[in-house]
């Protein structure tokens, strides 16, 4: 019988910033720039305006721990600053030119995304209190794996099989000599 991963879950609200792109081929540059744990759902509510600069609470996305990925979670806790990966996609609608999809803590799923080349990832800072909820998280779920070094077969490889070859194949010398160069 599978054991159920242990997992929890918190909503996560996602701040992204619009400002004027430096170039002419950038009309915006997009960058998200803050999280609000624990917050209620948003669909690219703005939320302040400075001149040509917009914040918006973009949306609101599950941040889902998972038992299994406690490795991934200690590395980002060990960071100078542990942060929070959101991945977002091209959408080319409207004002939201993005679709914020996933949030997550392991910076190994984070990376993933990022390799793609499809999504756009984004690294936030995490506050106090998503630190303290991940470490507590994965110091309560975290198990040390030892090292096990394998082992070899106990099979002999220095052993020298001269001359053999496909055994179905009837030749005349070994199947894997090199070739000669053609008697005229």
């Amino acid at each position: 019988m599978a054991k159920a991963a242990s997992q929890t879950e918190m909503p996560v609200g996602v701040i992204v910033r619009k400002t004027p792109g430096v170039t002419r081929w950038a009309r915006w540059n997009w960058r998200a720039v803050a999280l609000l744990p624990g917050a209620g759902p948003a669909d690219w509510q703005e939320l302040r305006r400075e001149g040509d600069a917009v914040e918006y609470h973009a949306a609101t996305l599950p941040l889902t721990l998972w038992a299994d990925e406690t490795e991934a979670y200690m590395v980002n806790l060990s960071d100078g600053q542990p942060s929070l990966y959101l991945v977002l996609r091209d959408e080319l609608k409207g004002e939201t030119p993005l679709n914020a999809v996933l949030i997550t803590a392991s910076p190994f799923e984070g990376q993933d995304y990022a390799d793609t080349g499809e999504e756009i990832v984004e690294k936030i800072a995490m506050t106090e209190g998503l630190i303290a909820w991940v470490r507590d998280f994965t110091l309560k779920h975290h198990q040390h794996e030892v090292f096990v070094k394998r082992r070899r077969d106990k099979k002999r490889t220095d052993l020298v099989e001269d001359g053999k070859g496909d055994a179905r194949i009837r030749q005349t010398s070994d199947v894997y000599r090199a070739p000669r160069k053609a008697l005229q």
